[in-house]
């Protein structure tokens, strides 16, 4: 069964991926030329049937620069990850495995039908015998099997477009979505990172929540967890400037604060992954897609900034190569500080403003596909796999706070939060 399962997800997935294919015959061997943008919305419309792992791999895909196209990129940003939720019978069953045939007795209330629907699992809302609310995460069935077939095909999307494309060599790449996915499938390491966040927060900040853990209701495959009400920060655009202001600080500090003081990244900040409570705080969600970091890699992207702020280019190039770009030259230089300085740009400015202005997408997209171009004329380069998530965050978080609108001196917040911790 587990065989069929697996051919039947190689096969879905593996006719989606055809398309890339042909749509790289035809442009790059045939000559032909394809409309990008609409290809790649008819691409993540395929990819949007898929659900569960392979979809979360494309969202990966598309803040890694250079990574895809632009325009592909941009499409798979808006993927949802929303898998079809779970019959009541096989719920019944997938809980019985995983705290047995009473498993009913350790609730007062469980609600078979799900709350929340997700890509790797689905939330049930219950109540403990104590009478405390509870969220219950349940992992899909065979999630292992499904994680391991949409991988197989993970390096068919980049070997195509490498095929065609040298600026970025994307093994690690792949190897880093990899070795994540298969931790998100632990859920007692999603326990641990909880537990590690509260902490964090709890020393530091009173405005941020994390939900408590019931190891005695969790397994490997069950995260059961006290349930938090809230609203989605997106719910906050029409409020005043001095709210969204607010909450944009917030969310920034929230993010950046346990990277930068104990090398440690909710790698997945999804709009869902967040809520607003009533009194202003905000609850972090899934702690699934952790990523650590080791502190002189941390230094390498503070010194990076205060290279672009103190005008120190020599110090730029020491933070690539302890980074472990190779084949250093200044034209190579030229062409990562042109994309360095845009992700930064937010950061150098001392002032109030929002984390980017009103053409900053256009604008990004511009300076993408100038670097693309000058890192394929070049030979290409071998990004950090750390790169992926922290990437991935800097794009999420920031998309949240340019639709709230929110309007900060990131800079200061910036230099508050590496205060003390890095060499400058």
């Amino acid at each position: 069964m587990e065989h069929l399962k697996t051919l039947k997800r190689l096969f879905d997935v593996g006719s989606t991926l055809t398309g890339i294919g042909m749509r790289v015959g035809a442009q790059e061997y045939l000559g032909l030329d394809i409309d990008e943008a609409a290809y790649a919305q008819k691409l993540r419309q395929s990819f949007g049937g898929l659900k569960g792992p392979f979809m979360k791999m494309a969202q990966f895909l598309a803040t890694v620069p250079d990574a895809l196209p632009p325009e592909f990129a941009a499409e798979f940003m808006t993927l949802q990850s929303n898998a079809p939720s779970m019959g009541e019978g096989f719920v019944r069953r997938r809980m019985t495995g995983e705290l047995g045939k009473n498993w009913r007795d350790s609730f007062q209330d469980f609600s078979l039908k799900a709350s929340h629907a997700a890509s790797l699992g689905q939330i049930h809302k219950a109540v403990s015998i104590q009478g405390e609310n509870l969220a219950v995460k349940l992992q899909y069935p065979d999630m292992e099997t499904t994680v391991s077939a949409d991988l197989k095909q993970l390096d068919m999307v980049l070997n195509i477009y490498q095929s065609f494309n040298k600026s970025i060599d994307t093994h690690d790449i792949a190897e880093e979505i990899r070795d994540r996915l298969y931790e998100e499938l632990d859920y007692t390491l999603e326990a641990k990172n909880l537990e590690q966040f509260r902490n964090i927060f709890n020393n530091q900040f009173d405005f941020v929540v994390v939900p408590k853990i019931y190891p005695e209701l969790s397994t490997k495959r069950l995260l059961t967890m006290e349930w938090i009400e809230g609203k989605p920060a997106l719910e906050y655009i029409s409020c005043p400037s001095d709210v969204r202001n607010e909450l944009g600080r917030k969310l920034f500090l929230a993010w950046y604060w346990p990277l930068y003081r104990f090398n440690i990244l909710h790698g997945d900040p999804h709009p869902g992954n967040y809520l607003i409570l009533d009194d202003g705080r905000i609850c972090l969600l899934d702690f699934g897609c952790v990523r650590r970091f080791e502190k002189q890699f941390l230094q390498a992207v503070v010194d990076l900034y205060i290279a672009f702020r103190d005008n120190k280019p020599d110090l730029a190039v020491d933070a690539y190569k302890r980074w472990g770009f190779s084949n250093i030259s200044n034209e190579l230089i030229d062409v990562l500080n042109q994309w360095a300085k845009l992700l930064y740009e937010p950061l150098l400015e001392n002032k109030v403003r929002p984390i980017q202005d009103i053409n900053g997408g256009k604008k990004g997209w511009t300076v993408a596909r100038d670097v693309h171009k000058k890192l394929h004329e070049l030979g290409g380069i071998k990004p950090p796999r750390e790169f992926v998530f922290m990437d991935r965050a800097a794009v999420g978080i920031g998309s949240v706070l340019m639709r709230i609108g929110a309007e900060q001196n990131w800079h200061r917040l910036f230099e508050e939060i590496i205060d003390g911790i890095y060499m400058q």
